[in-house]
C-alpha cells in the first residue's frame, strides 16, 4: 500500500491529515470506545451489521474472545500447503519493491544485497491465487464484523518478504500502530516461521491500555522491565498459519536471523485508513465480492456483489 502525505508537501491533503491525526489525538481508552460505538452504530444503520458474514460457530467465538481479551487470536492453518505452494509459484517472477530505498523492482531470485524488507504491488496481490478468496472468507470477515460490531472494510492488503541482513535485528522494535479508531489485522505466514525466521511478537492485553499521543518505539529491555516475559505472545507456525491481532497494542515483527519470511497482511477497519493513498485495482477473477467490503482495493467495475 502507498502511504499518504500527511504533512505539508507534495500531494498533501489537509482533510486526510485532519482525519488521521484526530484519532491519534484521542488516547483515553474510554473515550475511544465511545467514538467507536458511535461510528460503528452509524455504519450499521447505513451498511448493516454484517451478520450475513458471520459463522457464529465455536471457532469464531473462541477467536473473538481471545482477540477482545488478549489482542491476539491464533486461527490455525487457513491456507493449505498446496495453496501456499500455488502462491509462491505465482509470485516467482513478480517484481518486489525495496521498502528502505529507491531502486528498480526485482524478482525474489534477483534480490540485491542488503534488502531487508520488500513488498509486492497491490495489483500482484489482487491477482495472486487464493488471496482475495481468503480475505473475503467467512472465518475472517465474520471475525472482523463481530470485533468491529459493523460490516468491515478491507483497508490494507499486502504481501511482504523480510530477509536476514547483518544488523537487521535492531531495525524492528516494539511499537503500536494507529490505523483507525478500531481495526484488526490478519497475518498469514506463507513460509515456515520459527524463532529464527522472524516471528510476530505481541504484548498480551496491550490493546486495552492507553497509547501515547506521540507514537514511539520500545526496546526489548524496556518491555521486559515493565512486563512479564510470559505476556509476550510469540506466533510461530508452518506456512499457512493465520492469526488475528489488534496492532493498536504493542508488538513487533522480529527480524529474521536465519530464514526469510513471506507474510500476507489483511487489515479490516471501521473506516479507510487515512495513512494510505488508495488506488483500487481491476479484478478479473471469478469471485463475486461484496462491493462495500472491497471498495478501497478493487475498482467498482470488478465488484459484482
Amino acid at each position: 500500500m502507498e502511504y499518504a502525505q500527511l504533512k505539508p508537501g507534495s500531494q498533501f491533503s489537509p482533510l486526510r491529515s485532519l482525519l488521521y491525526y484526530s484519532q491519534r489525538m484521542v488516547t483515553a481508552p474510554s473515550l475511544r470506545r465511545l467514538v467507536v460505538r458511535a461510528l460503528s452504530g452509524a455504519l450499521r444503520l447505513r451498511q448493516g451489521a454484517g451478520d450475513e458474514l458471520c459463522a457464529r460457530d465455536s471457532a469464531e467465538e473462541t477467536a473473538l474472545l481471545a482477540l477482545r481479551v488478549s489482542g491476539y487470536a491464533p486461527l490455525g492453518n487457513l491456507l493449505s500447503d498446496t495453496q501456499c505452494s500455488d502462491i509462491r509459484a505465482w509470485l516467482a517472477d513478480k517484481l518486489l519493491t525495496d521498502r528502505d530505498r529507491q531502486r528498480s523492482g526485482f524478482t525474489l531470485a534477483q534480490r540485491p544485497h542488503g534488502v531487508r524488507v520488500a513488498d509486492y504491488h497491490l495489483r500482484e496481490v489482487i491477482a495472486c491465487p487464493h488471496i482475495l478468496s481468503l480475505a473475503n472468507s467467512t472465518p475472517l470477515l465474520g471475525l472482523a464484523a463481530r470485533y468491529l460490531t459493523c460490516k468491515p472494510t478491507i483497508s490494507a492488503l499486502g504481501l511482504r518478504w523480510s530477509f536476514p541482513v547483518p544488523g537487521g535485528s535492531v531495525l524492528q522494535a516494539f511499537h503500536r500502530d494507529s490505523e483507525d479508531w478500531r481495526y484488526l489485522k490478519i497475518l498469514v505466514y506463507l513460509s515456515d516461521v520459527d524463532d529464527g525466521a522472524g516471528p510476530h511478537v505481541y504484548l498480551h492485553g496491550s490493546h486495552l491500555t492507553k497509547a501515547p499521543m506521540r507514537l514511539r518505539f520500545y526496546s526489548d529491555a524496556e518491555i521486559l522491565a515493565r512486563h512479564r516475559a510470559e505476556d509476550l505472545l510469540i506466533a510461530t507456525g508452518a506456512r499457512g498459519f493465520c492469526f488475528a491481532v489488534d496492532t493498536a497494542g504493542i508488538h513487533k515483527g522480529a527480524a529474521p536471523l536465519e530464514q526469510p519470511r513471506l507474510m500476507l497482511q489483511i487489515q479490516y477497519s471501521l473506516l479507510p485508513s487515512y495513512a494510505y493513498r488508495y488506488t483500487p485495482e481491476q479484478y478479473h477473477g471469478p469471485l463475486v465480492l461484496d462491493p462495500y467490503v472491497n471498495r478501497l482495493i478493487l475498482r467498482p467495475a470488478a465488484l459484482r456483489g
